[in-house]
């Protein structure tokens, strides 16, 4: 997936988030989003972009150059796919960052790492902070 939403973006965006029930807290595993992408634009995809690779945004580029005649639930179920997995990222990215005095406290003696310290931090569910915990599950590491 890209950083940038392209023509999927705006106020489709906002819409769609709301409709599918995600939130700024809720992200997608890369196999729901094939699940829903499948389901969602399976048909649109055969119509406009047989052929192509689904690696380097092939699939996701054919569907915006067809935007206009590819079905609005694929376009609606696209971006929301796309922010749900942009905000998983981002929530990996930062699981270090919100749970380093969590772990400081929690996971003294640990062999420093980041699957190590993780583990630790699941394991200490009763001493972890509700920031920290919500960040690894936003990371969908639980």
């Amino acid at each position: 997936m890209t950083k940038k939403l392209g023509v999927f973006g705006g106020a489709i965006l906002i819409s769609v988030l709301a409709q599918t029930g995600i939130t700024r807290a809720q992200t997608i595993s890369y196999a729901d989003a094939m699940t829903l992408l499948t389901h969602d634009c399976g048909a649109d995809v055969k119509k406009f972009c047989k052929g192509l690779n689904l690696g380097n945004g092939q699939i996701q580029n054919c569907l915006a150059q067809h935007q206009a005649k590819v079905s609005p639930t694929c376009t609606s179920t696209m971006a929301g796919v796309i922010a749900s997995i942009q905000l998983r990222l981002a929530a990996q990215e930062s699981v270090t960052k919100i749970c380093a005095r969590d772990a400081a406290r929690a996971c003294r003696g640990v062999v420093p790492g980041k699957a190590h310290i993780l583990g630790c931090l699941l394991k200490a569910t009763r001493i972890v902070g509700a920031k920290c915990s919500q960040a690894i599950t936003d990371a969908g590491w639980r």
